[in-house]
């Protein structure tokens, strides 16, 4: 088993437009970007980074389907199974029959399946359960920054593609300080 020098490199950027030139132009010149961490969705940026389409949307059908199925289950054990009731003379012989009152219950159902199951699968899939640590590196980018993480054995390269693209700050994980450029903080922690 061999051991790499990888260091973690952050480019620290104020704009979002800075943001998705940069890594448009990271992009063109080879280098993987391992995250981007910004305080709001920047609309593209998944696209700029070459993600793929997420599959939770599928998710998200199938646990619609399954309220709705619920529903139907439930109304139907309910309303013509476990306890049948003549209300206004019209007995409850089928539930086919009956369906049309039973549709806002259903759409409920649906919905309320959806967003909570939804809210559970992102949890997970993000590692947000509770007592999880943080993740974000930098905690400037919940408020107005953000920031490029690439990990890499060539962090003179990566400094000075940052510095490039129009970095605020630039900072090695591990390594001492080193002095700002003309226009940019380029600092060590």
């Amino acid at each position: 088993m061999s051991i790499t020098n990888t260091k973690i490199v952050y480019g620290l950027y104020g704009d979002d437009d800075d943001l998705l030139k940069a890594v448009k132009s990271i992009r063109k010149q080879g280098i993987t970007i391992d995250e981007v961490y910004t305080p709001f969705p920047v609309h593209g940026l998944d696209k700029a980074l070459g993600l793929k389409k997420t599959r939770i949307s599928d998710l998200a059908f199938f646990y619609g389907a399954f309220g709705t199925t619920l529903a139907s289950l439930m109304t139907w054990f309910i309303m013509n199974h476990d306890w049948a009731q003549d209300i206004g003379g019209k007995p409850s012989f089928s539930w086919g029959q009956n369906m049309p009152a039973f549709v806002s219950i259903m759409f409920e159902l649906t919905v309320f399946c959806a967003a909570h199951f939804m809210i559970f699968t992102y949890l997970v899939r993000n590692k947000m359960y509770p007592g999880a640590k943080a993740k974000n590196p930098d905690p400037r980018t919940t408020d107005d920054k953000f920031l490029i993480e690439i990990r890499t054995a060539d962090v003179e390269k990566i400094k000075n593609v940052f510095v490039e693209t129009g970095a605020e700050e630039v900072t090695v994980k591990g390594d001492v300080v080193v002095e700002p450029s003309v226009n940019n903080l380029v600092q060590e922690a």
